[in-house]
């Protein structure tokens, strides 16, 4: 014999970290595949330890983990089963990453602090990513920090159909917390039908976090109905105060519009009180009953990241998903 033939075709395996198992049987059911079963447990002195029970040799490797409190053990976790892939001899690996955790520690505001996301990009390289999902970055030069593809995807579709499907489109104002953000306030004005925009001018004191003092709002919103975004909710204080600055200068109405709904404590407290009509998330993070109150409308990401896995492995187009225009 000299020769021998053998089938190449690729093999999607899809696999879960203990954070959000919930999101991950969404995202298998929408890809109508199973989530590989695995065996996670801690040791008493807090190491993980992780299997695979299957063979994962020669796999086209999809990691969703999210990342809630307490976040690091999630981080830790994440790269041990990337390490168990990379050494049972996965062929790509796909790190897939609702929430991007150190999202926020993005550059130096000071000297001799460190910039987290970028270690965390090294951390997933290292270990033996070659490839990212995520969705909603807190900021854009993330994906520079991943010597790697990384697919940015956004949740905007989804909470723009939910506001165009329950709210009139005439009497809208975008409105984004601080200057910031306003690039992607325009977006949403424009697939709201180019409604007009406004701003929160705010300060914050670097010393303090979760801090926030909203001051005035740029833009007119008066007798309107605001949407005010963002990309992520953690305690709710500079979400709530924006409220409040936007019920001062008469608007009628405020929806909170954001991708990551964090919410540590007081977050849950403070937005059901903070006098917004509706505040809708999606469920990048588990939203556990506690969290949740009357006006809290939680949205599914698991069809978006679906269809982000599925164009990668058939190697697709992912701008394709939003128009050519992501």
């Amino acid at each position: 014999m000299t020769a021998f033939s053998t089938d190449n075709q690729k093999n999607l395996m899809l696999f879960s970290g203990r954070a959000h198992p919930e999101l991950a049987e969404a995202v298998a059911k929408e890809l109508n595949v199973h989530v590989t079963p695995q065996t996670a447990r801690d040791f008493a002195n807090g190491e993980t330890f992780v299997r695979f029970e299957e063979s994962v040799r020669g796999s086209d490797a999809f990691v969703l983990q999210s990342f809630p409190a307490p976040l690091n053990q999630w981080v830790m976790e994440h790269l041990i089963m990337i390490d168990a892939l990379k050494r049972g001899s996965a062929k790509r690996i796909t790190s897939v990453l609702p929430f991007y955790p150190y999202a926020r520690q993005d550059k130096k505001h000071r000297g001799r602090e460190p910039i987290s996301a970028r270690l965390i990009a090294d951390l997933l390289k290292t270990a033996g990513v070659d490839r990212i999902i995520t969705v909603d970055l807190h900021t854009d030069q993330i994906q520079g920090f991943f010597d790697g593809p990384v697919d940015h995807m956004h949740a905007q579709v989804q909470l723009v159909e939910h506001i165009r499907n329950n709210y009139p489109l005439d009497n809208i104002t975008v409105v984004s917390p601080d200057a910031g953000r306003v690039k992607v306030a325009e977006k949403w004005a424009n697939n709201l039908g180019d409604a007009p925009l406004a701003f929160i001018h705010k300060t914050r004191d670097p010393l303090v976090p979760n801090q926030i003092v909203a001051n005035r709002v740029v833009g007119e919103v008066e007798g309107r109905t605001c949407i005010l975004i963002d990309d992520m909710i953690d305690t709710g204080g500079t979400i709530a105060g924006a409220v409040k600055v936007l019920k001062e200068a008469g608007a009628v109405d405020v929806v909170i519009a954001a991708t990551h709904g964090i919410l540590s404590a007081p977050a849950s407290e403070r937005l059901a009180n903070c006098g917004a009509k509706e505040v809708v998330v999606t469920n990048t993070l588990p939203i556990e009953e506690a969290k949740k109150f009357p006006t809290l409308t939680v949205l599914s990401i698991a069809p978006l990241l679906a269809q982000t896995i599925r164009e990668v492995f058939e190697n697709g187009s992912v701008t394709g998903l939003f128009n050519g225009s992501a």
